[in-house]
Protein backbone atom coordinates (compact mmCIF):
# COMPACT_ATOMS: atom_id res chain seq x y z
CA UNK A 1 0.00 0.00 0.00
CA UNK A 2 1.08 3.63 -0.42
CA UNK A 3 2.15 5.61 2.63
CA UNK A 4 0.45 8.87 3.60
CA UNK A 5 2.09 11.19 6.13
CA UNK A 6 -0.94 12.26 8.13
CA UNK A 7 1.15 14.56 10.32
CA UNK A 8 2.51 16.41 7.29
CA UNK A 9 -0.99 16.67 5.78
CA UNK A 10 -2.19 18.47 8.91
CA UNK A 11 1.05 20.43 9.23
CA UNK A 12 1.83 19.29 12.80
CA UNK A 13 4.86 17.54 14.35
CA UNK A 14 4.61 13.87 15.27
CA UNK A 15 4.55 14.74 18.97
CA UNK A 16 1.66 17.22 18.56
CA UNK A 17 -0.96 17.22 21.29
CA UNK A 18 -4.59 16.27 20.64
CA UNK A 19 -5.54 19.96 20.89
CA UNK A 20 -2.84 20.94 18.36
CA UNK A 21 -4.16 18.32 15.95
CA UNK A 22 -7.72 19.53 16.39
CA UNK A 23 -6.77 23.19 15.83
CA UNK A 24 -4.81 22.30 12.69
CA UNK A 25 -7.72 20.29 11.32
CA UNK A 26 -10.26 23.06 11.97
CA UNK A 27 -8.06 25.60 10.19
CA UNK A 28 -7.52 23.40 7.13
CA UNK A 29 -11.15 22.23 7.02
CA UNK A 30 -12.28 25.86 6.79
CA UNK A 31 -9.72 26.49 4.06
CA UNK A 32 -10.62 23.51 1.87
CA UNK A 33 -14.32 22.88 2.57
CA UNK A 34 -15.82 22.41 -0.93
CA UNK A 35 -18.89 24.49 -0.08
CA UNK A 36 -16.84 27.65 0.58
CA UNK A 37 -13.31 27.12 -0.74
CA UNK A 38 -12.04 28.68 -3.94
CA UNK A 39 -8.81 26.64 -3.79
CA UNK A 40 -7.94 24.32 -6.65
CA UNK A 41 -8.77 20.64 -5.93
CA UNK A 42 -10.37 21.71 -2.64
CA UNK A 43 -12.49 18.55 -2.40
CA UNK A 44 -9.47 16.26 -2.64
CA UNK A 45 -7.59 18.35 -0.10
CA UNK A 46 -10.59 18.29 2.22
CA UNK A 47 -10.78 14.49 2.00
CA UNK A 48 -7.05 14.17 2.74
CA UNK A 49 -7.29 16.47 5.75
CA UNK A 50 -10.40 14.68 7.06
CA UNK A 51 -8.78 11.27 6.58
CA UNK A 52 -5.69 12.37 8.49
CA UNK A 53 -7.74 13.84 11.31
CA UNK A 54 -10.00 10.80 11.65
CA UNK A 55 -6.91 8.68 12.29
CA UNK A 56 -4.86 11.01 14.51
CA UNK A 57 -7.77 12.23 16.66
CA UNK A 58 -8.29 8.71 18.06
CA UNK A 59 -5.59 7.61 20.51
CA UNK A 60 -5.75 3.91 19.52
CA UNK A 61 -5.73 4.56 15.78
CA UNK A 62 -2.92 7.11 16.18
CA UNK A 63 -0.85 4.54 18.11
CA UNK A 64 -1.50 1.98 15.38
CA UNK A 65 -0.50 4.50 12.69
CA UNK A 66 2.71 5.40 14.52
CA UNK A 67 3.65 1.70 14.61
CA UNK A 68 3.71 1.70 10.80
CA UNK A 69 6.93 3.68 10.96
CA UNK A 70 8.05 6.59 8.79
CA UNK A 71 8.11 6.48 4.99
CA UNK A 72 8.17 8.97 2.15
CA UNK A 73 4.69 10.13 1.07
CA UNK A 74 3.46 7.89 -1.75
CA UNK A 75 6.08 5.21 -1.06
CA UNK A 76 4.92 1.60 -1.32
CA UNK A 77 5.31 -0.17 2.03
CA UNK A 78 4.04 -3.05 4.12
CA UNK A 79 3.17 -2.87 7.82
CA UNK A 80 5.74 -4.37 10.17
CA UNK A 81 5.53 -8.11 10.80
CA UNK A 82 2.64 -9.10 13.08
CA UNK A 83 1.39 -5.48 13.07
CA UNK A 84 -2.20 -6.68 12.67
CA UNK A 85 -2.03 -9.01 15.67
CA UNK A 86 -2.22 -6.03 17.97
CA UNK A 87 -5.62 -5.21 16.51
CA UNK A 88 -7.10 -8.66 16.07
CA UNK A 89 -10.62 -9.77 16.85
CA UNK A 90 -11.68 -13.24 17.96
CA UNK A 91 -8.12 -14.54 17.60
CA UNK A 92 -7.91 -13.81 13.86
CA UNK A 93 -5.34 -11.29 12.60
CA UNK A 94 -6.59 -8.04 11.15
CA UNK A 95 -7.49 -8.54 7.50
CA UNK A 96 -8.75 -12.08 8.06
CA UNK A 97 -5.43 -13.55 6.96
CA UNK A 98 -5.74 -12.03 3.49
CA UNK A 99 -2.70 -9.82 3.95
CA UNK A 100 -2.35 -6.16 2.99
CA UNK A 101 -2.18 -6.38 -0.79
CA UNK A 102 -4.40 -3.91 -2.64
CA UNK A 103 -5.40 -2.21 0.64
CA UNK A 104 -5.59 1.58 0.85
CA UNK A 105 -4.32 3.23 4.02
CA UNK A 106 -7.71 4.91 4.57
CA UNK A 107 -9.48 1.52 4.18
CA UNK A 108 -7.03 0.00 6.60
CA UNK A 109 -7.88 2.44 9.36
CA UNK A 110 -11.57 2.48 8.52
CA UNK A 111 -11.59 -1.28 9.09
CA UNK A 112 -9.51 -0.87 12.21
CA UNK A 113 -11.99 1.72 13.48
CA UNK A 114 -14.87 -0.70 12.99
CA UNK A 115 -13.10 -3.43 14.94
CA UNK A 116 -12.09 -1.04 17.72
CA UNK A 117 -15.66 0.23 18.11
CA UNK A 118 -16.81 -3.39 18.56
CA UNK A 119 -14.37 -3.76 21.43
CA UNK A 120 -14.63 -0.32 22.97
CA UNK A 121 -18.43 -0.03 23.32
CA UNK A 122 -19.78 3.56 23.29
CA UNK A 123 -18.26 5.75 20.57
CA UNK A 124 -18.48 9.57 20.75
CA UNK A 125 -19.85 11.45 17.75
CA UNK A 126 -17.55 13.50 15.56
CA UNK A 127 -17.36 17.27 15.75
CA UNK A 128 -18.88 19.22 12.85
CA UNK A 129 -17.53 22.47 11.37
CA UNK A 130 -19.70 24.98 9.53
CA UNK A 131 -19.14 28.51 8.24
CA UNK A 132 -22.03 30.90 8.88
CA UNK A 133 -22.52 34.31 7.27
CA UNK A 134 -24.84 36.67 9.13
CA UNK A 135 -25.82 40.33 8.89
CA UNK A 136 -24.62 43.03 11.28
CA UNK A 137 -28.03 43.32 12.95
CA UNK A 138 -28.07 39.56 13.59
CA UNK A 139 -24.61 39.80 15.15
CA UNK A 140 -25.65 42.75 17.31
CA UNK A 141 -29.01 41.49 18.54
CA UNK A 142 -28.50 37.72 18.20
CA UNK A 143 -30.57 35.47 15.96
CA UNK A 144 -31.84 31.94 15.46
CA UNK A 145 -30.72 30.43 12.17
CA UNK A 146 -30.98 27.14 10.34
CA UNK A 147 -27.94 25.76 8.56
CA UNK A 148 -26.93 22.68 6.66
CA UNK A 149 -23.77 21.15 8.08
CA UNK A 150 -21.69 18.51 6.34
CA UNK A 151 -21.20 15.44 8.50
CA UNK A 152 -18.40 13.03 7.63
CA UNK A 153 -19.05 9.32 7.92
CA UNK A 154 -17.43 6.16 6.65
CA UNK A 155 -19.53 4.36 4.04
CA UNK A 156 -19.88 0.63 3.53
CA UNK A 157 -16.94 0.73 1.11
CA UNK A 158 -14.69 2.32 3.73
CA UNK A 159 -14.58 5.69 1.97
CA UNK A 160 -15.35 8.97 3.69
CA UNK A 161 -18.49 10.71 2.49
CA UNK A 162 -20.28 13.95 3.39
CA UNK A 163 -23.86 13.72 4.65
CA UNK A 164 -25.93 16.95 4.87
CA UNK A 165 -27.69 17.65 8.14
CA UNK A 166 -30.08 20.52 8.98
CA UNK A 167 -29.47 22.16 12.34
CA UNK A 168 -31.17 25.08 14.10
CA UNK A 169 -28.89 27.09 16.37
CA UNK A 170 -29.10 30.30 18.36
CA UNK A 171 -26.46 32.94 17.60
CA UNK A 172 -25.90 34.95 20.79
CA UNK A 173 -25.66 38.75 20.63
CA UNK A 174 -22.22 40.30 20.35
CA UNK A 175 -20.52 37.82 18.02
CA UNK A 176 -17.78 39.24 15.82
CA UNK A 177 -16.32 38.40 12.42
CA UNK A 178 -13.92 35.46 12.59
CA UNK A 179 -15.17 34.25 15.97
CA UNK A 180 -15.64 30.50 16.38
CA UNK A 181 -18.64 29.41 18.45
CA UNK A 182 -18.86 25.99 20.04
CA UNK A 183 -22.35 24.52 20.29
CA UNK A 184 -22.16 21.44 22.55
CA UNK A 185 -24.02 18.32 21.48
CA UNK A 186 -24.98 19.57 18.00
CA UNK A 187 -22.35 17.54 16.17
CA UNK A 188 -22.59 13.98 14.86
CA UNK A 189 -24.61 11.52 16.91
CA UNK A 190 -22.73 9.21 19.23
CA UNK A 191 -22.96 5.46 18.78
CA UNK A 192 -24.07 2.90 21.36
CA UNK A 193 -24.63 5.48 24.07
CA UNK A 194 -21.61 7.62 23.25
CA UNK A 195 -21.83 11.40 23.66
CA UNK A 196 -22.82 13.50 20.66
CA UNK A 197 -20.10 15.59 19.07
CA UNK A 198 -19.97 19.39 19.10
CA UNK A 199 -20.75 21.90 16.38
CA UNK A 200 -18.18 24.63 15.67
CA UNK A 201 -19.49 27.72 13.88
CA UNK A 202 -17.01 29.91 12.01
CA UNK A 203 -18.80 33.28 12.09
CA UNK A 204 -18.59 35.71 9.18
CA UNK A 205 -20.34 39.06 9.71
CA UNK A 206 -21.30 41.16 6.69
CA UNK A 207 -19.95 44.76 6.77
CA UNK A 208 -22.37 47.54 7.75
CA UNK A 209 -22.74 50.81 5.86
CA UNK A 210 -22.35 52.94 9.02
CA UNK A 211 -20.56 50.94 11.71
CA UNK A 212 -17.06 49.50 11.92
CA UNK A 213 -16.47 46.80 14.52
CA UNK A 214 -13.31 46.53 16.62
CA UNK A 215 -13.83 43.93 19.32
CA UNK A 216 -16.93 45.03 21.21
CA UNK A 217 -16.49 48.69 20.21
CA UNK A 218 -18.22 50.32 17.27
CA UNK A 219 -16.94 53.26 15.21
CA UNK A 220 -18.89 55.51 12.87
CA UNK A 221 -18.13 58.73 11.01
CA UNK A 222 -19.88 61.91 12.20
CA UNK A 223 -20.00 64.56 9.46
CA UNK A 224 -20.14 68.11 10.87
CA UNK A 225 -20.45 71.44 9.11
CA UNK A 226 -17.57 73.84 9.89
CA UNK A 227 -19.79 76.05 12.04
CA UNK A 228 -21.11 73.03 13.99
CA UNK A 229 -17.57 71.97 14.81
CA UNK A 230 -16.62 75.51 15.93
CA UNK A 231 -19.76 76.46 17.84
CA UNK A 232 -20.82 73.03 19.06
CA UNK A 233 -24.21 71.43 18.47
CA UNK A 234 -26.51 68.51 19.29
CA UNK A 235 -27.20 65.83 16.69
CA UNK A 236 -29.54 62.86 16.45
CA UNK A 237 -27.21 59.89 16.07
CA UNK A 238 -28.41 56.51 14.75
CA UNK A 239 -27.10 53.61 16.86
CA UNK A 240 -27.87 49.88 16.57
CA UNK A 241 -30.03 50.23 19.67
CA UNK A 242 -31.98 53.27 18.42
CA UNK A 243 -31.44 57.01 17.95
CA UNK A 244 -29.78 59.02 20.69
CA UNK A 245 -28.90 62.69 21.16
CA UNK A 246 -25.19 63.41 21.05
CA UNK A 247 -23.80 66.70 22.31
CA UNK A 248 -20.91 67.93 20.18
CA UNK A 249 -18.62 70.23 22.16
CA UNK A 250 -17.36 73.53 20.67
CA UNK A 251 -14.01 73.48 18.83
CA UNK A 252 -14.33 69.82 17.84
CA UNK A 253 -11.54 68.73 15.53
CA UNK A 254 -11.56 66.38 12.58
CA UNK A 255 -10.67 62.88 13.75
CA UNK A 256 -11.80 63.54 17.31
CA UNK A 257 -13.65 60.61 18.89
CA UNK A 258 -16.86 61.31 20.79
CA UNK A 259 -17.68 58.36 23.06
CA UNK A 260 -21.10 56.93 23.81
CA UNK A 261 -20.58 54.56 26.73
CA UNK A 262 -22.22 51.12 26.50
CA UNK A 263 -23.63 51.68 23.00
CA UNK A 264 -21.34 49.17 21.30
CA UNK A 265 -21.73 45.41 20.98
CA UNK A 266 -23.02 43.61 24.07
CA UNK A 267 -22.91 39.99 25.14
CA UNK A 268 -25.02 37.77 27.36
CA UNK A 269 -22.31 37.75 30.06
CA UNK A 270 -22.95 41.49 30.58
CA UNK A 271 -19.85 42.78 28.80
CA UNK A 272 -20.44 45.84 26.62
CA UNK A 273 -18.47 47.94 24.21
CA UNK A 274 -18.72 51.64 23.41
CA UNK A 275 -19.76 53.54 20.30
CA UNK A 276 -17.32 56.15 19.02
CA UNK A 277 -18.48 58.91 16.67
CA UNK A 278 -15.43 60.11 14.74
CA UNK A 279 -15.68 63.77 13.74
CA UNK A 280 -15.38 64.48 10.02
CA UNK A 281 -15.52 68.17 9.00
CA UNK A 282 -17.71 68.31 5.88
CA UNK A 283 -17.25 71.16 3.41
CA UNK A 284 -20.26 72.29 1.32
CA UNK A 285 -19.99 71.26 -2.30
CA UNK A 286 -21.97 74.32 -3.41
CA UNK A 287 -22.54 77.72 -1.74
CA UNK A 288 -24.76 80.64 -2.65
CA UNK A 289 -23.35 84.10 -3.34
CA UNK A 290 -24.52 85.27 0.10
CA UNK A 291 -22.72 82.35 1.77
CA UNK A 292 -19.61 83.11 -0.25
CA UNK A 293 -19.68 86.72 1.00
CA UNK A 294 -19.96 85.52 4.60
CA UNK A 295 -16.98 83.21 4.12
CA UNK A 296 -14.97 86.16 2.75
CA UNK A 297 -15.92 88.26 5.79
CA UNK A 298 -14.88 85.39 8.06
CA UNK A 299 -11.60 85.09 6.19
CA UNK A 300 -10.83 88.76 6.81
CA UNK A 301 -11.93 88.72 10.45
CA UNK A 302 -10.30 85.44 11.52
CA UNK A 303 -6.74 85.19 12.83
CA UNK A 304 -6.82 81.39 12.68
CA UNK A 305 -3.90 79.83 10.78
CA UNK A 306 -4.43 76.10 10.13
CA UNK A 307 -0.80 75.77 8.95
CA UNK A 308 0.95 77.58 11.76
CA UNK A 309 3.25 74.62 12.36
CA UNK A 310 4.59 74.98 8.83
CA UNK A 311 5.99 78.39 9.75
CA UNK A 312 7.32 77.11 13.05
CA UNK A 313 9.00 74.26 11.20
CA UNK A 314 10.86 76.67 8.88
CA UNK A 315 12.11 78.69 11.81
CA UNK A 316 13.42 75.56 13.47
Amino acid sequence: MKYKDYYAILGVPRDASADDIKRAYRKLARKYHPDVSKEANAEEQFKEVSEAYETLRDAEKRAAYDQLGRHAPGEEFRPPPDWGRGFQEGGAPFGGGAGFEDVDLADLFAGLAGRQRTRSGPAPGRDIEAQVQIGFDQAFHGAEIELVAQELEVGDNGQLRRVPRRIRVRIPPGVTDGQVLRVPGKGAKGQRGGADGDLYLDIRVEPHALYRVEGLDLYMDLPLAPWEAVLGTSVQLPTPGGRVTLKVPPHSRSGQKLRLSGRGMHRTDGSKGDLYAVVDIAVPGHVSERERELYRELQKASSFDPRAEFTEGRRA
